[in-house]
């Protein structure tokens, strides 16, 4: 069996792609945040992988991944992790998504219903405009030469040293700092830098997030979604999931004394979360008909009311 530290790597249309994958049962796909990597997921993978096949990729232009001058977009990312899937003989996943990648998630469901089975939302972005003003900073002209200067070697070791003593302490404030700490170290690296820049010009601007998926929630009728965040998130405001998708099939935990990242501050209670929803809650079956109706009729499609035979979700005729 692999072990957590160990790092698997293939290549996808010519570029070599991070993951970490452990334990065995259905598959679990982890989808790090901006500026992150699979390593975000240290803390909870064990528990997980208890009972599932967890695969954390690093996203392309992060940790391990290659960096290349490529697609950076959320339809871009949704391919890339169908491809991996593809490659490690996947065929359905349960897509998890933090941050960022909590959007990719969302796009890996929309583009490719087939083979998910549930969502879980972490702290997402694609709910809302509102993001923290160090995201936005990164869409602002000059600022990889500013980012340059602000870490460049001499004072790294210090601010990044100086963040990490500051996540210790009790201010809900500092608690995300040690991740901060390691996405300041990594925008040290031109090329992750430039990437990173990529991402956030895909989804936002100076202003906030303008790409959303509050125009398509209502495909979520669809399948089970389960949506944790952090009380005191400084990152993207936990009142972000009141806009959740809410049916019959969802669930939202926002978990007090917790930050950015919740699946570091309670890895135990997070791990439970996940397993209880999974087990709760089969895995949604796609439907070609039923997904056609809902595209269809948008939001006035009654699931609940919908006659056994209705031609609306009957396959269509090729």
């Amino acid at each position: 069996m692999e072990t957590l530290d160990e790092i698997q790597y293939v290549t996808v249309h010519g570029y070599r792609r991070a993951f970490r994958i452990q334990g065995s049962g259905p598959a679990l796909l982890l989808l790090h945040g901006l500026g992150c990597d699979s390593s975000t997921w240290r803390d909870v993978i064990p528990a997980l992988a208890e009972r599932f096949t967890v695969i954390a990729p690093d996203l392309l232009g992060h940790g391990e991944s290659d960096k290349p001058n490529a697609d950076y977009s959320l339809g871009g990312y949704a391919n890339g992790m169908r491809d991996l899937l593809t490659i490690l003989g996947v065929d359905k996943v349960t897509v998890v998504g933090h941050s960022f990648g909590g959007g990719v998630a969302m796009q890996f469901a929309y583009q490719f219903p087939d083979r998910t089975e549930r969502v879980i939302l972490v702290s997402t972005g694609g709910l809302g405009k509102e993001v923290t003003p160090l995201i936005r900073f990164l869409t602002v002209p000059g600022s990889g030469a500013v980012l340059a200067a602000a870490t460049f070697k001499p004072w790294r070791p210090v601010v990044a040293g100086t963040m990490r003593a500051l996540s210790k302490t009790p201010l809900n404030l500092t608690r995300d700092l040690d991740e901060v700490a390691s996405i300041y170290e990594a925008l040290a690296d031109p090329a992750r830098r430039t990437a990173m820049q990529r991402v956030t010009s895909h989804v936002l601007n100076w202003r906030g997030q303008f790409v959303t998926m509050t125009d398509r929630s209502y495909l979520a009728r669809l399948m089970p979604v389960l949506v944790i965040w952090g009380r005191d998130d400084m990152v993207i405001p936990s009142r972000h999931a009141d806009l959740a998708p809410t049916h019959q099939l969802s669930d939202v935990h926002v978990l007090e004394d917790s930050g950015h990242f919740p699946h570091k501050d309670h890895p135990g209670e997070f791990a439970r979360l996940v397993t209880d929803f999974i087990a709760t809650n089969e895995p949604a079956h796609y439907h070609r008909g039923k997904w056609r109706a809902l595209l269809r009729r948008g939001d006035q499609y009654d699931l609940e009311s919908l006659p056994t035979g209705d031609p609306a979700v009957q396959p269509a005729i090729s």
